[in-house]
């Protein structure tokens, strides 16, 4: 579930953090910049673990602060495929169970992962699976707030970074004898999260917990 990645950064320290030793200062500057981000196809960073190697400090003409080339570990997310993990239920969709692990929210188990047969109950806004059992069909909701165990099967990377400006969209007159056009909405685009995995518990074990204590 966690993993040490070696990474390597030049990090910026400036001038009124010069009293302080270099190790505690980059650390800082480290953490600052990475703790809780998403770096595209390595994971999500959790805490700095250690600093392996210092290259010389420079300061720039024009810039008071020094840069230092630091080689370190970082603790980060990143499940591997077929891992079973343990969360909760954050709420239910017609795009299936969203699941959070109280640090990380974006997990999805889709309804084809559900246990079968599974059907979205649209009043209570949850997914239930049809249990069959000698005395008939029993309906197992998959509340919110519940704990459930998946297991991971892929996962989606989506990169953020920065795009240049749209291109400004020109308005066309109306022609005469029809209706003029709707005013241009702001773009309202849902955006992606940059770090998704997708999970399953369509398999014997997998699911609510209640559901094989009981």
């Amino acid at each position: 579930m966690f993993v040490l990645v070696e990474m390597i950064d030049t990090v910026r320290i400036p001038p009124w953090n010069f009293p302080r030793q270099l190790n505690e200062a980059i650390a800082e500057e480290l953490n600052k910049k990475l703790a809780n981000k998403v770096v595209y196809n390595v994971g999500l960073c959790i805490c700095l673990y250690d600093v392996t190697k210092l290259e010389d400090s420079y300061i720039f003409p024009g810039d008071g602060a020094s840069h230092t080339k630091v080689h370190f570990r970082y603790v980060v997310f990143h499940p591997f495929l077929d891992e079973i993990l343990l969360g909760k239920i954050k709420y239910c969709s017609q795009e299936g169970v969203h699941v959070t692990m109280g640090f990380f929210d974006d997990i999805l188990i889709p309804p084809e992962s559900l246990q079968q047969p599974a059907k979205f109950d649209e009043a209570e806004q949850v997914w239930l699976w049809e249990y069959e059992t000698d005395e008939g069909a029993h309906d197992l909701y998959m509340d919110q707030g519940e704990e459930i165990r998946f297991r991971v099967t892929d996962e989606v990377f989506v990169d953020t970074s920065p795009t240049g400006p749209a291109a400004a969209v020109t308005e066309t007159p109306a022609q005469p004898g029809q209706p003029p056009a709707p005013p241009a909405e702001a773009s309202a685009e849902k955006k992606d999260p940059p770090y998704t995995l997708i999970g399953t518990i369509c398999d014997p074990g997998l699911g609510l917990l209640s559901w094989w204590n009981s």
